[in-house]
């Protein structure tokens, strides 16, 4: 005797849409690299004032060690390698792995000339900060205004 399914057209327009979500995830994911650690490059914070510019990066899982800081005419350059860190386990199968991995990089060029002798790095919990003060010539100066007149020779 032949068994007989009811067809329900509602359950295979929800795998569709689950198999859908999961293509664009996945896309989105693949396109991402200028975010965090989810690509090649960093995402970076960058501040000005007066004096300085602050620049932050997140660096989780990284050794200070293993970060390399370089300024070169006003480029700064910073480089990171996080390590694959794999759990294998006797019966275990990964089912999604998402945290990224290898070498990681950023460039960017800043807007003024920096004294190198002043820039400082921090790195804690995880946070890269950078203070890089600008050049004396390139801060900026209060100009006197001199007046001019017949009292003035």
């Amino acid at each position: 005797m032949a068994n007989i399914t009811r067809w329900n057209p509602m359950r295979e327009i929800a795998a569709m849409q689950n198999l859908m979500d999961r293509m664009f995830e996945d896309t989105v994911r693949g396109i991402n690299t200028s975010g965090g650690l989810g690509g090649s490059a960093l995402a970076l914070d960058v501040h000005e004032d007066e004096k300085s510019y602050t620049v932050t990066t997140a660096l989780p899982g990284v050794d200070a060690e293993g970060v390399k800081i370089n300024l070169h005419e006003d480029v700064l350059t910073i480089e990171a390698e996080l390590p694959e860190r794999k759990i294998e386990r006797e019966g275990t199968r990964t089912l999604i792995q998402e945290r990224s991995y290898g070498r990681f990089s950023r460039t960017i060029r800043l807007p003024h000339t920096i004294n190198a002798e002043g820039v400082e790095a921090h790195y804690e919990d995880g946070i890269l900060t950078l203070t890089l003060p600008k050049a004396e010539n390139a801060l900026p100066r209060a100009i006197p205004v001199k007046r001019l007149g017949a009292n003035n020779s």
